[in-house]
């Protein structure tokens, strides 16, 4: 069965006339367990004026208005350069990297209401300030939301596998994807992504590779894959793949 994510159909029930208002591919994630209760709950009362970034909202409670915009130096008070974080789950490594570079802004991307809620109160903690959080669906924020070119460095780090095959429509890396991440991105920034999933890391290569706008950092040696990329901290997801057996796949690109 669908969820209400995947039927196409504005937000509210608004007739809308124009087709392209309508979600032409399924999402790539599925919202579970978005109740917040006890300190999650605490956290996003008390921090989601200072780090959620509301965004308007055209076909569902996730969707990104064609008409929204992101004001940089509005929103962090100055310009520096970006870092957008696709799926930033409970928020361990995004929060990590704002901590250790205050130079730097970083913006998360997650659907998850107690993710961003445990992101939130990890960043309050530390009275971090180059830190934001939108809940929303991570290409319609690269597509609608983020100006061409304001990109410093994308993270996608961990993204659902969708395992089986006929589910591999729901990956989030894919041709259509690597537009919009080419759009966002500034000329000579970085997309760095990790799995611990092999059939999809080759799955991510087949796409990025072959794509002329695209570098990847380590061709010709490696094999292709990046060493670990080190600003990127062991999350708790990734110390259970460990466990799990699973190994860890790094790549990087660079926007030519």
């Amino acid at each position: 069965m669908n969820s209400p994510e995947n039927r196409k159909q504005p937000v509210s029930g608004r007739a809308v006339d124009d087709p392209s208002y309508y979600r032409a591919e399924p999402v790539s994630f599925v919202r579970r367990g978005s109740r917040l209760q006890g300190r999650r709950l605490a956290a996003w009362e008390k921090y989601s004026d200072r780090y959620l970034y509301e965004v308007s909202r055209d076909i569902a409670d996730t969707s990104v208005s064609r008409q929204e915009g992101f004001d940089q130096e509005a929103v962090f008070g100055r310009t520096a350069p970006l870092t957008v974080e696709i799926g930033s789950g409970l928020g361990e490594a995004i929060v990590t990297a704002a901590a250790a570079h205050p130079e730097r802004d970083f913006l998360a991307v997650e659907v998850y209401a107690p993710g961003l809620a445990q992101l939130m109160l990890r960043a309050g903690k530390q009275d971090l300030t180059n830190v934001r959080v939108i809940q929303a669906n991570a290409p319609e924020v690269l597509e609608h939301l983020l100006a061409p070119g304001s990109v410093d460095e994308l993270w996608v780090f961990f993204p659902d596998p969708w395992h089986k095959s006929r589910h591999h429509k729901r990956r989030l890396v894919k041709e259509s994807f690597a537009d919009r991440a080419h759009r966002a991105l500034r000329p000579g920034g970085l997309w760095r992504l990790a799995t611990d999933w092999e059939e999809y890391a080759h799955q991510m290569r087949e796409v990025l590779d072959p794509d002329a706008r695209f570098e990847n950092l380590y061709d010709g040696e490696r094999g292709g894959w990046a060493p670990r990329f080190e600003g990127r901290v062991q999350t708790s997801f990734e110390t259970k793949a460990l466990a799990a057996g699973r190994s860890i796949f790094d790549l990087a690109y660079r926007k030519r």
